[in-house]
């Protein structure tokens, strides 16, 4: 399935091929993309990111071998932006309840209603482009911060942790000449005009970055 630029690919993982094949359909109707995988092994084989258009995954809780509850521990680990959705069968809404509380965005019990889970995806949607903008503003600060020297990050992290020129002077142990100067370096590389810019940047690469 080829990635067209700004729509949604939506990835549907369950062992059942016409109940599968029936919500790409109804996913390719209502204008997304849509792609089926007939267990989670084949969705790991084929390990898709996440379209440039956004999108999401719909899994189903149980099947053989690799579960859904299952392939989305294994996505977290990898650092997944995939957005999850479960479906579940009458008795699953206990490990529902679980997948949840794993970070799942929304379950559905079958059979459900073709606008119910259309409303469900779209949401997922939404969600999967914050997660595409956050993780390129991570991306991109972390590849300006990469610019700094080991002595540069040093003035930089404690500069947007607001002390002074002579403050991290007596932290470092340097003068406050050094500081200026290294201070002019830190800007200039990070392209900030400001310590609140330079901290913003730090807390986009890392939201523990000024602790």
């Amino acid at each position: 399935m080829s990635d067209h630029a700004g729509i949604p690919l939506i990835h549907i993982v369950d062992d059942e091929d016409p109940f599968r094949r029936s919500l790409v359909f109804l996913l390719e109707s209502a204008g997304w993309q849509a792609i089926g995988y007939g267990s989670a092994e084949a969705f790991l084989q084929a390990s898709p990111s996440l379209s440039s258009g956004g999108g999401c995954l719909v899994l189903d809780v149980r099947m053989p071998r690799i579960s859904g509850l299952e392939l989305q521990r294994r996505l977290q680990g990898s650092g997944s932006l995939f957005p999850v959705i479960f479906m579940t069968g009458h008795g699953d809404v206990e490990l529902a309840v679980q997948a949840m509380k794993n970070g799942a965005v929304d379950f559905l019990q079958k059979p459900f209603k073709d606008q119910q889970f259309l409303d469900a995806v779209e949401a997922a949607v939404h969600l999967s482009l914050k997660r595409h903008a956050a993780d390129q503003r991570c991306r991109d600060a972390r590849e300006m911060l990469d610019r700094l020297s080991s002595r540069e990050w040093d003035v930089a992290r404690l500069l947007a942790r607001g002390m002074a020129n002579k403050e991290v002077a007596g932290q470092l142990g340097i003068s406050d000449n050094t500081v200026h100067v290294h201070r002019q370096h830190v800007m200039a590389k990070t392209e900030t005009g400001s310590v609140a810019e330079l901290a913003r940047l730090i807390l986009h690469a890392d939201p523990d970055g000024l602790d």
